[in-house]
């Protein structure tokens, strides 16, 4: 007999929504562990959102099933799933304050007054709003305002949460500050994530796992180390981070640019390519060189600016050279 999966865990078995005759979602299957981060990553129209909506229950599955726990919830409306979201736009009551949105989920429910309280002042110290409590979402900031819509979300202790492009509304150095918050709360609280972005930043700096979508199919799930080391086809390498891909023996490989090392100069006994410098763009800690090599293609290479001792100017003639397992075989398509 199995044993009974842990309460917060999802099953999505054979997944597809279609639309008239466009199919949005294509049969994805996908476990979500109990407490993990898991990040939904993809471009705009690969299901990304889709499939986050039939997890919610706004959208119907046509195929397939979803499942909490391991009992289906394909037929569950939105409001009995308890499941917590979190939107772009907040969707904050602008005429109560700041206690009030929280603890709106409970007070719905029914709760008791002190019940509500109580989780309200938990959730205020977990979001670091405290002194905020009496302010209406107009007197707050943009990543003040979100982190009262993940309280509100949270307080009702749903077994999931879903976060559907969180921070797209923050401007960079705001998005950077709340992802660090979101990571804290995350482990804090040990809720089940699941992130819908575009941003791959933001996917490699929080999730445990992330899964990448294109077309409404999974293209690739793993860590993001295990996604950004060993991408398995050149949409994932692409996707994930920049990528230089050489063509050798009829085969293809990734090779990141920070995995390159340029050496002014040519006749480099470990040289692997040698060409010309075409372009250098300098980004404070790191300066993107552009080589155009001798076999026609042009290659990226990412230099740590304070270990360049001699600096690369266009136009100079030089070497480039990286480990055997630095580029990384790909599958076609």
């Amino acid at each position: 007999m199995a044993e009974p999966l842990e309460i917060g865990s999802l099953q999505i078995r054979n997944v597809s929504k279609i639309f008239g005759t466009f199919k949005a979602v294509s049969d994805v299957s996908l476990n979500v562990q109990k407490g993990e981060f898991l990040t939904l990553l993809g471009p705009s129209g690969s299901g990304k959102t889709t499939l986050l909506m039939m997890l919610a229950g706004f959208l119907d599955v046509s195929e397939g099933d979803i499942a909490l726990d391991g009992a289906s919830i394909a037929g569950v409306p939105a409001e009995k799933r308890n499941f917590g979201m979190v939107f772009q736009g907040y969707a904050l009551f602008p005429h109560m304050n700041v206690r009030d949105n929280i603890g709106y989920a409970l007070s719905v429910r029914n709760r008791a007054v002190a019940e509500i309280e109580a989780c309200v002042d938990e959730m205020l110290d977990l979001v670091q709003l405290q002194q905020f409590a009496d302010r209406k979402p107009g007197q707050l900031s943009g990543g003040q305002q979100q982190r009262v819509a993940l309280a509100r979300a949270l307080c009702f202790a749903p077994p999931v949460l879903l976060l559907d492009e969180p921070l797209g509304a923050l401007d960079k150095k705001l998005r950077v500050e709340v992802q660090e918050q979101l990571k804290v709360i995350h482990r804090r609280i040990g809720t089940t994530f699941i992130y819908v972005t575009h941003d791959q930043e933001e996917a490699l700096s929080m999730s445990d796992r992330i899964v990448i979508m294109r077309d409404g199919a999974i293209e690739q799930v793993g860590t993001p180390k295990e996604l950004y080391e060993r991408p398995k086809n050149k949409f994932t390498a692409s996707f994930l981070g920049k990528s230089n891909f050489i063509h050798h023996n009829d085969k293809v490989y990734a090779l990141r640019p920070e995995k390159i090392d340029l050496i002014v100069g040519v006749d480099h006994q470990d040289a692997r390519m040698n060409g010309t410098v075409s372009s250098i763009t300098y980004f404070g800690s790191m300066q993107r060189v552009i080589v155009d090599t001798k076999e026609g293609q042009k290659i990226e290479i990412d230099i740590d600016v304070w270990r360049n001792a001699n600096e690369v100017k266009l136009g100079d003639a030089v070497d480039l050279l990286w480990a055997d397992e630095a580029a990384v075989e790909l599958q076609m398509g």
